[in-house]
C-alpha cells in the first residue's frame, strides 16, 4: 500500500495567519476614555536592503514590489525574498524583504534562527550594527556578502504624538508589556520609538510571542516601570 506524499508546510503562510490571529485577538478598537488602540504583532524573520544591494540580489534596475501592506503606514512585505547562508554553509530561507529600501542592509532574526544558522545574535536597536556578525544573502541574480548587520531586534513599541501624551513617555524611554494569557507574562524594557506618523504597535519576535502564547492572549497592556 502506498501513501500519498505529505505536502510541505508553507511556513510563511503559517506566520501570516498567526499575525492575523494576534491582531484580531489583542487589538481592541478603543479602550475606556481616550485610551489608544494597542496592537501587538509578531515580527517574523526579515531583511531590510538598500537599493544598491537589492540590485546585487535581483539584478540592475530591480524595485521592491508589494506583497502585503504592514501596519505602519508606507511599510510593506515585499514579493522579494532572500536565502540566508550562515557559517559552515548553514542555510535559512526564504526570508522576506521588507520595503521600502533603506539606507542600510540589515537581517533581523530570532534567537532560534541564530542557533539554526550558527550565529551568535546580539540584541540591538534597528540600525545599530557595531560589532555585529555578518552572513551571505542569496537572490536570483547574485550573492551579497553582508559584513555586519545580523541582529535580534530588541523588543520595541512604535508611538505617535497622541500616544506619548497619553502614556507620558518620549522617544528612547522604556515601558513594559503585560500579556494576559494562559502563560501570563510581563515583558520588560520595551524601547519607545516615536514618530509623528507612527501607529501604536509593539513588535515582538517569534520566540517572545510563542513563550507567552500571544496568539491566545485575552488582553495586552503597556505599563510604565
Amino acid at each position: 500500500m502506498s501513501l500519498a506524499a505529505t505536502p510541505a508546510i508553507d511556513r510563511e503562510l503559517v506566520e501570516r495567519l498567526v499575525r492575523k490571529m494576534v491582531y484580531d485577538r489583542v487589538a481592541p478598537s478603543v479602550g475606556e476614555g481616550n485610551r489608544p488602540r494597542l496592537v501587538v504583532n509578531i515580527s517574523a524573520r526579515h531583511c531590510h536592503v538598500t537599493q544598491e544591494d537589492l540590485e546585487v540580489l535581483y539584478g540592475p534596475g530591480s524595485k521592491l514590489t508589494v506583497h502585503k501592506e504592514l501596519y505602519q503606514e508606507g511599510e510593506f512585505a515585499a514579493e522579494q525574498t532572500v536565502t540566508v547562508i550562515g557559517p559552515r554553509q548553514r542555510i535559512l530561507g526564504p526570508v522576506r524583504i521588507l520595503g521600502p529600501c533603506r539606507k542600510f542592509t540589515q537581517l533581523e532574526l530570532s534567537f532560534t534562527d541564530g542557533i539554526s544558522l550558527g550565529i551568535d545574535l546580539p540584541v540591538r536597536k534597528s540600525g545599530d550594527h557595531h560589532d555585529t556578525p555578518g552572513c551571505y544573502l542569496q537572490g536570483p541574480a547574485g550573492i551579497l556578502e553582508l559584513k555586519a548587520g545580523v541582529i535580534r531586534a530588541e523588543r520595541h513599541v512604535h508611538v505617535g504624538d497622541a500616544d506619548c501624551e497619553y502614556y507620558g513617555i518620549k522617544d528612547g524611554d522604556r515601558v513594559n508589556l503585560r500579556i494576559h494569557s494562559d502563560c501570563p507574562t510581563t515583558l520588560e524594557g520595551l524601547l519607545v520609538r516615536h514618530g509623528p506618523k507612527f501607529r501604536l504597535e509593539v513588535h515582538l519576535d517569534t520566540d517572545e510571542g510563542n513563550a507567552c502564547n500571544l496568539t491566545n492572549a485575552s488582553l495586552v497592556e503597556l505599563v510604565k516601570p
